[in-house]
């Protein structure tokens, strides 16, 4: 009988405890699985987690926008996963409907989402610097303080003139944080990628290299923005450095004045002393005068081939040129585009 009670009390006990343990894990589940993201508008959220801050940092900022629904289960959630002591810098996709667990595995496993960084018709370096800077954690200042460095340049293969060329103007994929140093390696990896056999055969071809490519491609990129004239554009300063001649090329001008707002150049701009000036110095300038466009780059390496040497706006404004053999033609076509000024 002694034995039977005994037996009875340790089967309560037991069931109490499995009890006990059963409404824990019911707690527990449902603190790391019931839905506790509400997202504005029920659209996606991105968090940005900065370089060094800490999970009350997390907290504050997914507070502040109002993502979570239970505070104390999310505290309690991020607390049992241990979110603390796994903080990743980066941007984070948040989505209506989360859990605390998916939240907190995101978080604590850096399952950051990538994104895209644009860039295109960007003047300068600086210039680029600011735009990425609105896109990754790296800001401005850091970009050009990497960018100015001259050792940094010079085991890329550049220097501070020529360090346009680098720039492949496109759509990229980065992790929000990444750093000064990480994005110019990407955009080396980038570049020498682009240069492959075919288009460093197509160099060789024109006697340039990739870098003198960019140079011409940059100014033809100045000369006008309608893409399928950019290869006849191309050709025509191709003719004219075969032929030794100086490329007069008014955009090297506007550049080497440096006011960009220069709509028209004249005579007394022309004797400037830069060595972008084309209209002194023979030969390309010693570097790219802006960040020059996929389409110019592959304009010069794919050249029109003609006996054009001139080439004016033509008089209907249409943003066209319209190009001559001789410098007589070349004069009345100016003409022709004066009198449709006037």
């Amino acid at each position: 009988m002694k034995k039977k009670k005994r037996l009875i009390i340790i089967l309560a006990i037991v069931s109490f405890i499995l009890i006990v343990l059963a409404l824990v894990g019911l707690r527990t589940y449902g603190m790391l699985m019931r839905s506790n993201v509400m997202t504005p508008e029920g659209k996606e959220f991105s968090l940005y987690v900065p370089t060094g801050a800490d999970f009350e940092q997390i907290k504050d900022s997914l507070y502040s926008h109002n993502l979570i629904v239970n505070k104390k289960s999310f505290e309690n959630a991020a607390s049992y996963k241990d979110c603390s002591h796994h903080i990743h810098p980066g941007r984070y996709v948040i989505k209506q409907g989360m859990s605390n667990n998916q939240l907190c595995n995101m978080l604590r496993g850096g399952l950051q989402t990538p994104v895209k960084v644009t860039f295109n018709n960007m003047r300068d370096v600086k210039m680029l610097a600011g735009r990425i800077s609105t896109q990754i954690e790296a800001d401005s200042l850091q970009l050009m303080e990497y960018l100015s460095n001259n050792e940094h340049l010079s085991s890329l293969g550049f220097n501070s003139k020529t360090l346009p060329a680098l720039f492949l103007p496109n759509t990229y994929e980065f992790y929000w944080n990444t750093d000064a140093a990480q994005f110019v390696d990407r955009m080396k990896s980038e570049y020498d990628k682009f240069w492959n056999h075919e288009r460093l055969d197509k160099a060789e071809t024109l006697g340039l290299s990739p870098i003198q490519v960019s140079i011409l491609a940059s100014i033809v990129d100045k000369e006008t923005n309608k893409t399928d004239e950019m290869p006849r554009i191309a050709g025509v300063y191709l003719n004219r450095l075969r032929s030794g001649w100086l490329l007069q090329a008014d955009p090297t001008l506007v550049f080497a004045v440096g006011d960009f707002t220069l709509k028209r150049v004249l005579n007394v701009h022309k004797e400037v002393e830069s060595p972008y000036n084309t209209y002194k110095y023979p030969g390309l300038p010693p570097g790219p005068i802006c960040i020059p466009s996929l389409a110019s780059i592959n304009s010069v390496l794919n050249a029109e081939k003609h006996n054009y040497y001139y080439f004016c706006a033509k008089e209907d404004f249409s943003g066209y040129h319209v190009f001559a053999k001789t410098l007589t033609e070349h004069n009345r076509n100016a003409q022709r585009y004066q009198k449709a000024l006037k």
